[in-house]
């Protein structure tokens, strides 16, 4: 499973021995930077409990250790505008 913005993770010790204590996280996204097979460097927010952000953090971790708690949202579909009426102008008399 590659993680996708929006999603929020348990991150445990199987996904890196960094966490010894478990942490929730929100991805904002995976970063590209160079890694070993298998792990991800990814940008995101550690939240609380309550689920509110506490913090800004990268972390390194192995893509197989992490558990998905809640998936994104699904994206919305694009709406299909109708023509927009022209808006009346009129001249405008300066100074």
């Amino acid at each position: 499973m590659l993680p996708r913005s929006g999603d929020v993770l348990h991150v445990t010790r199987a996904a890196s021995v960094q966490f010894l204590r478990p942490i929730m996280f929100r991805v904002i996204r995976v970063l590209d930077w160079p890694t070993y097979d298998g792990w991800l460097w990814l940008d995101g927010y550690e939240l609380n409990a309550a689920g509110d952000a506490v913090n800004r953090r990268s972390i390194f971790v192995l893509q197989e250790g992490l558990r998905q708690l809640q998936a994104a949202p699904a994206p919305r579909q694009h709406t299909v505008r109708t023509a927009r009426r022209p808006v009346a102008r009129t001249p405008v008399r300066v100074g």
